[in-house]
This record gives C-alpha cells, sequence and structure tokens, in this order.
C-alpha cells in the first residue's frame, strides 16, 4: 500500500464525504465559474490539507469529527488553491501539477477573479456559520503567507538573508498553513482549548521540515517537476547556501554572491555553485535542520494515547521529509 494511502486509512470516509461537501462549496450559478471550479477540483492533489484537519480532529475527540470540521478542512483548501491560482499567475506559471494552469487556459484576468471567487466562498463559508474562531486562524495563515512572499522577494534583491531570516519566511510562507490546518482541525473539536495552540506549533514543526526539504531537491539528481538549480536562478537564498555563505572565506562568499546576482542565468556557473555548496557540507547542515524539526514535532505526539490516528500523524511526519518529490 502506499505511505499516503496508509496514512489516508483512517479518515476515508471523511475524506470521501469532504469530497462532495467541497464540491457544493464552490458552486456558483455562473456557468463559466462552474466550468472552472470542476476543472480545477478534478485536477486536485494528494489533498494533504484536509488530511491533518481530520486527522488532528479524530486524534483529539476519540475518533470523531462534526460538522465544523467538514467547514474547516473545506475553508482551507477552498483558500489554499485560491494562493494557488492566484501564485500561478504571479509566477506565469503554465503548468499545475501536470495539468495547464488556470491562467493558461482562461487568461489572468479570468485567473485572478476565480482566486477571488475561492477566497470570498472560502470566508463566507465560515462567516454563515458562526466559525469566527476557525476563520481567525485562516486569516493569520493568509496574512502571513503574503507577508513571507514579500519578505523573500525582498531579500532576494539585496541577497542579505540570515538563517533566523530564512525560517522566519518559510515559516510564514509554508509552515503556517499547515499549522492552519493542525489548529483549525483541533478547534473544530475542542474550541479555545489548549490543544488549538500545540496543534498550531506541531504543524510549524512539519511546514518546516516539508521547506526545508523542498529546497534540497534543488541539490537533487532526481528529477521531481522542477529542474535542479531553479532556486539560484531565480536568486532565492535557502538553507544550504545560506550556510555555506556563514561559513566560507571571504574570496569564496564573494564569488557565490557574484554568481547568484550577476550569472544566475549561466548553467554552467550555476552547477558550480550547486557543487560548491554540496562540496562545504551545505547539504548535511540542511538535512540536520530538517531533522531536528521532524524530531519536535514527533515529540509533541508522544503526550497524546496511541491510535490509528496518531499513528497516520507519524507516518505524515517522516513522509514529509523521506519523499522523492
Amino acid at each position: 500500500m502506499k505511505i499516503v494511502e496508509q496514512i489516508k486509512q483512517p479518515i476515508d470516509y471523511e475524506m470521501e464525504l469532504f469530497e462532495q461537501k467541497f464540491r457544493l462549496s464552490m458552486s456558483s450559478k455562473v456557468a463559466l465559474l462552474n466550468r472552472i471550479t470542476h476543472y480545477i477540483v478534478n485536477r486536485k492533489g494528494k489533498q494533504m490539507r484536509p488530511m491533518f484537519v481530520f486527522l488532528v480532529s479524530k486524534m483529539l475527540n476519540n475518533g470523531e469529527v462534526c460538522e465544523r470540521t467538514y467547514r474547516g478542512a473545506s475553508v482551507i483548501e477552498l483558500i489554499h488553491t485560491a494562493t494557488l491560482v492566484h501564485d500561478d499567475v504571479v509566477d506565469d506559471s503554465n503548468r499545475r501539477r501536470g495539468f495547464f494552469s488556470i491562467n493558461a487556459l482562461w487568461k489572468n484576468k479570468i485567473a485572478v477573479l476565480i482566486g477571488d471567487y475561492l477566497l470570498s466562498k472560502g470566508l463566507l463559508l465560515s462567516i454563515d456559520n458562526n466559525d469566527f474562531d476557525l476563520l481567525k486562524i485562516i486569516s493569520v495563515a493568509v496574512r502571513e503567507m503574503s507577508e513571507g512572499e514579500l519578505l523573500q522577494i525582498e531579500k532576494a534583491r539585496k541577497l542579505d538573508i540570515t538563517e533566523e531570516v530564512y525560517y522566519e519566511i518559510i515559516r510564514q510562507k509554508t509552515a503556517t498553513l499547515i499549522a492552519a490546518c493542525c489548529s483549525l482541525g483541533a478547534a473544530s473539536v475542542k474550541p479555545n482549548s489548549p490543544e488549538v495552540n500545540t496543534m498550531h506549533k506541531f504543524g510549524e514543526l512539519i511546514g518546516m521540515a516539508f521547506q526545508i526539504k523542498d529546497d534540497l531537491f534543488d541539490y537533487g539528481d532526481t528529477k521531481i517537476g522542477k529542474p535542479t538549480g531553479i532556486d539560484i536562478k531565480e536568486q532565492k537564498m535557502t538553507l544550504p547556501l545560506i550556510h555555506v555563505l556563514n561559513n566560507c572565506s571571504k574570496k569564496d562568499h564573494d564569488w557565490l554572491i557574484n554568481s547568484i546576482k550577476n550569472h544566475n542565468k549561466d548553467q554552467k556557473r550555476v552547477k558550480e555553485v550547486i557543487a560548491f555548496v554540496k562540496n562545504n557540507g551545505g547539504l548535511d547542515y540542511a538535512v540536520t535542520k530538517m531533522k531536528a524539526f521532524q524530531n519536535e514535532a514527533l515529540q509533541i505526539l508522544q503526550d497524546y494515547p496511541e491510535s490509528p490516528y496518531k499513528n497516520s500523524l507519524e507516518l505524515m511526519v517522516n513522509y514529509v521529509i523521506d519523499r522523492k518529490k
């Protein structure tokens, strides 16, 4: 059995029901909108985010979920999908998960409007049901994601990023959404309980490990959908590079900065930078940090009694850093 199927097994029923509710939450009286949202729903990914919501809810609530849990999962997926649609416009990307992106098929104007529509649908789903605590969790995540992206753009211009700033960028850009999923799962069944914050921390740690793993792919030899060296070409400063920059001679430091600033489109030079980072311990350092986040997340789960849901969450934490793409 594939690892994702194994993780999903204790929440199979909930995920099937969620699919139906999620489709309904997207519906509109506008035919064009329905055509596009139908296209989106049929090309969904692994749906890790709703899985976090249901697994956390069931772990904390003796295997039970409620209507609020389904709404929480739907709202996170609506808002996450909205950000992906907008991201493809910002990045001028024509593909998403191997399929044409919305902007590739329907152009930027429609893609931006679709993203806005999905965002408003998510907000209204919470407001119409008085789920204001859930709405706050989501809204903070959206704000932080925007801040993280803008902070990364600002730092890419100056190339003056420290390890602390890098962690802040990935916490906001990536970890905050996974943290929101886990705290939503807790808040849906145990509103205002300490578990809401504990699960937020748990999700944040997983998100940090997830993003470092993603950054490591940029130095790998495996084909994972994005060509190696793409972060360097886009002048994104990731942990392996930051560590080496902070621990090499001034001469090497100047050469690295010059390479990223002025030669980031030169394939040969990018390969030289990748080799230099590998040979100077950048990858080993990043792997150590990634495993520290993983272990801290697993430690949080130790406080909860054994259950199929806890086991799935442990599998999920390990999958995040063992995945091949």
